[in-house]
C-alpha cells in the first residue's frame, strides 16, 4: 500500500523542485561551461601525456643514445652539436624540452662546453640543473664551481665547491675532492679561517680518501698541527 504523502510535504516538494529549476534557469549555462572545461582540461592532460609527452620522452631517449656514445669517446664537439644524422645534446634540448632526456643532456652539454674551454657555455647550461640522483647533482656543483674557477669567480666557485662537497655524505669519490678544492680557493683569497673549515673536513669525514691523506700537511702549513 502506497503512503499518502500529506499536502504539506507536497508543497515542500514543489517548493525544492521550483528552486532546482530557478536555480538552473539561473546558473545552468555557467555550469554547463564549467562541466565542459573541466572536460577539456582532463581530455587535454590524458592526450598530452599519451599522444606528446609520452612520445617525446621515448624520442629524446633514443636521441640521446648516440650523443652520449660520442660523449664517451671524447668527441666533444659531435656529442654537443651532433651529426649528419644524429642529434646532438643541443639539439635534443631545444627539441624535446622538458623531458628528462634533455634535462641530462643540459648537463652533458654544459660538461662539453667545459673541456672545451667555453666557460661562459658551460655556466650556462650548468647553472640550472638539478638531479634527484646524488652523486650525479654533486658532480654538477662541482663542474659548475670549476667552470666559475676559470672564469676567476672565486666566490661563486666557492660556494659551488662547498655545496658538492657537502651535499652527500655518502658520496666517498667527489665530495672530498670539491671540499679541498674549496679549502684551497679559500687559502688562495686569504680567508684562512674558511680553508682549515674545509680541510677539518676533509680529514674528519674522509680520512681514506686520496685528498684525506695528505691533507695534515694543508693544516700545517696553515698552523693547525695534529
Amino acid at each position: 500500500m502506497s503512503e499518502i504523502k500529506h499536502p504539506a510535504h507536497l508543497s515542500e516538494e514543489t517548493n525544492v523542485v521550483d528552486e532546482l529549476q530557478h536555480s538552473w534557469n539561473r546558473y545552468g549555462k555557467q555550469i554547463s561551461y564549467a562541466v565542459i572545461v573541466a572536460i577539456l582540461v582532463v581530455g587535454g592532460i590524458f592526450g598530452y601525456k599519451n599522444f606528446v609527452s609520452g612520445p617525446n620522452e621515448t624520442k629524446a631517449s633514443e636521441s640521446m643514445f648516440r650523443a652520449e656514445e660520442y660523449y664517451r669517446m671524447d668527441s666533444v664537439r659531435l656529442a654537443l652539436n651532433g651529426d649528419n644524422v644524429n642529434a646532438g645534446f643541443l639539439k635534443i634540448i631545444s627539441k624535446y624540452g622538458g623531458t628528462k632526456a634533455a634535462k641530462l643532456a643540459a648537463f652533458y652539454a654544459g660538461t662539453c662546453y667545459l673541456k672545451m674551454g667555453d666557460f661562459n657555455n658551460a655556466v650556462k647550461y650548468l647553472k640550472d640543473y638539478s638531479s634527484s640522483a646524488e652523486q650525479v647533482q654533486v658532480r654538477a656543483f662541482g663542474l659548475l664551481g670549476d667552470a666559475y674557477s676559470e672564469l676567476n669567480k672565486k666566490e661563486e666557485a666557492v660556494e659551488q665547491y662547498k655545496k658538492a662537497g657537502t651535499y652527500s655524505e655518502k658520496d666517498q669519490l667527489f665530495s672530498p675532492k670539491y671540499l679541498f678544492r674549496a679549502g684551497y680557493l679559500y687559502e688562495s683569497m686569504g680567508k684562512t679561517k674558511e680553508a682549515i673549515e674545509m680541510y677539518q673536513l676533509v680529514k674528519d669525514k674522509y680520512p681514506g680518501s686520496q685528498e684525506g691523506y695528505d691533507i695534515d700537511k694543508y693544516l700545517a702549513r696553515l698552523g693547525v698541527t695534529k
